[in-house]
């Protein structure tokens, strides 16, 4: 026998009688008491507040230091190099200039080098969309013809294509920083880092990669027909002379600069310390210290600053007082509330037998 066939008339349509479809399912509905919601109350402000404090302590036990009293931009003997790139006209004069500082007590363990900017925003809209991504993954379509978001830094003068355009890409920061140490002795000794490994792996495996290559086809030709952007020092497959795995697209120092910084004030990484050499084996000795800066990039046109930010990392990041204060913030609101509940209840009382009719 067939499966009876189904009627036609206005119940045809129904649900079948089942629990799931008729919602006839057990269900739990909590009974919310003054009993149960204030202790879960106070229970959170303190679980908030241990947090809280516990965060803040590891992050005052994270020493960092910002290299701002003796602020690089135009202190030292970097006045003139900061006059020099006020015009364009100078911008790509080379330029030489030190900074001394004083490293207060030994940085322990790994230590991490960033440059820091102020009032620099690479969060607009436009500035963001100011970038080929195709053209960062190696496509050869894209290397010779930038897409319109790139505009006006897409072509030179004569319709030869910047690789890589965009505005993010043209203003790259292109500062060339060493960290000097001076010893009692009087001897000097360069800080040695790692500039390699401290871009994201999904960046440098992934969003950038380099036009195809072989024995027989180098960089350089693979970047033939295109130049270099306006304010650039060197060509893109030149820009690390010591490594040449490191040029092109997945150079790390250009890769850290297109990930975009969220606020005006940012630091963006630069180098970590190298504990295998001299007396950095145990981390950054205290001490005094000398900063030579080969000065590339300006900060008058957007009455911006430079800074060199040296920083230790734990397992909780760098110095960030962000987290542990929203914490106690949060346990103090939860406390309030909880406290304002608590009297309502008292002077109310269960059921509202306190209130006056």
């Amino acid at each position: 026998m067939g499966k009876k066939q189904a009627g036609t008339g206005p119940l045809s349509r129904r649900p079948d009688n089942s629990a799931f479809k008729q919602q006839r399912l057990p269900a739990w509905s909590p009974s919310l008491t003054a009993q149960t919601v204030l202790p879960t109350f106070y229970i959170l402000s303190l679980v908030c507040l241990f947090l809280g404090i516990w965060l803040f302590i590891t992050v005052e036990n994270t020493y960092e230091l910002k290299i701002r009293h003796v602020d690089y931009t135009n202190a030292g003997t970097c006045e003139q190099c900061f006059d020099l790139r006020k015009h364009a006209i100078t911008s790509r004069t080379a330029c030489t200039c030190t900074v001394s500082f004083q490293v207060p007590k030994t940085f322990p363990g790994d230590v991490f080098f960033y440059y820091g900017l102020r009032n620099f925003h690479q969060n607009l809209r436009r500035y963001m969309d100011s970038r080929d991504d195709a053209q960062m993954v190696g496509r050869k379509n894209n290397l010779k013809a930038p897409i319109s978001y790139c505009a006006p830094f897409d072509y030179v003068a004569n319709r030869v294509p910047i690789a890589p355009c965009g505005a993010v890409a043209n203003n790259m920061f292109n500062d060339s920083l060493t960290v000097i140490y001076n010893p009692a002795d009087g001897s000097e000794i360069q800080v040695p880092l790692y500039r390699k490994g401290i871009a994201w792996y999904t960046d440098k495996n992934i969003k950038f990669r380099n036009p195809p290559t072989n024995d027989t086809f180098t960089l350089q030709q693979a970047f033939e027909g295109t130049t270099r952007p306006l304010y650039w020092q060197r060509s893109v497959y030149e820009l690390d002379d010591t490594d040449s795995n490191n040029n092109g697209f997945i150079n790390d120092d250009l890769i850290v600069w297109m990930r975009e910084a969220a606020f005006p004030n940012f630091k963006k990484l630069y180098g970590v310390l190298n504990r295998a050499q001299g007396p950095f084996t145990e981390g950054l000795p205290a001490g005094n210290y000398s900063l030579s800066i080969n000065y590339n990039f300006p900060v008058e046109p957007f009455r911006g600053r430079k800074e060199l930010v040296i920083s230790m990392v734990t397992w909780f990041g760098g110095k960030n007082y962000f987290l542990p204060i929203a914490y106690l913030v949060t346990s103090g609101l939860v406390l309030v509330a909880a406290v304002i509940l608590t009297t309502v209840y008292v002077k109310v009382g269960k059921k509202g037998k306190n209130m006056e009719e």
